[in-house]
């Protein structure tokens, strides 16, 4: 949740209180105390832990493991599509508890070796355009839509454009590379399932042991 719409939330919420709070039996001193609490506790979240503390409890509750299944969903494509590109992976996180221990402010992260040139061949970009969309078009072949992914098209985006392509063209090519990972991702659904529950089981919830670290790479580019 943004912050701005996070403290909309609070003022709300403190308002509805303070109106009808006395009218529901509540001490006004008892109001004034949980508001207190409440925002102290927003305030820790954002100094500490990048404002993800709700994202980690949620990821505790009995409804995170959806949560963190989707994610590790996103995240295996990305594994899957890079094994059939040749592309290495460093290392792959899991949840906001992987990412915050990792010093990221994200739910799940798959990172890549550096490409060797800002600028990069079609051919180079092509390869890219269908790694950096596979999580996203792994969601699309479990759920029917995605809803991660937004970094992923920032990065291609800025790949293509550094290169010197125009938007039609990259646009072009971009939609034909999600096509062809979209098949090959169907094609290979149970290796895409198979890999997303490894992930699953590797990570690391509060409360649960951490799993072994992966490899400690430098971590860009980031999908």
């Amino acid at each position: 949740m943004p912050d701005a719409l996070r403290a909309g939330v609070f003022v709300a919420a403190v308002t509805l209180l303070a109106v009808f709070g006395p009218l529901l039996g509540l001490p006004a001193g008892a109001i004034a105390l949980g508001a207190g609490l409440v925002l102290a506790l927003l305030t820790l979240d954002a100094a500490r832990l990048g404002g993800r503390g709700g994202h980690l409890l949620a990821e505790t509750l009995p409804g995170g493991e959806r949560r963190l299944r989707r994610i590790a969903i996103h995240e295996a494509g990305h594994a899957v599509v890079a094994a059939a590109e040749n592309l290495p992976v460093q290392r792959v996180l899991v949840g906001s508890l992987a990412c915050l221990q990792a010093g990221l402010a994200a739910g799940g992260v798959t990172e890549f070796p550096l490409p060797e040139h800002a600028k990069m061949t079609a051919e180079d970009l092509r390869r890219w355009s269908r790694v950096l969309q596979a999580g996203m078009a792994a969601e699309d072949v479990i759920y029917g839509s995605s809803v991660g992914g937004s970094d992923d098209r920032a990065l291609l985006g800025r790949l293509w454009g550094l290169s010197g392509f125009d938007v039609e063209t990259a646009q072009r090519e971009q939609r034909r590379a999600r096509r062809e990972i979209t098949v090959l991702l169907r094609d290979q659904r149970q290796a895409l399932e198979s890999e997303a529950e490894r992930l699953l089981r590797a990570a690391p919830r509060l409360g649960r042991p951490a799993p072994e670290p992966g490899l400690d790479s430098a971590p860009s580019p980031v999908a």
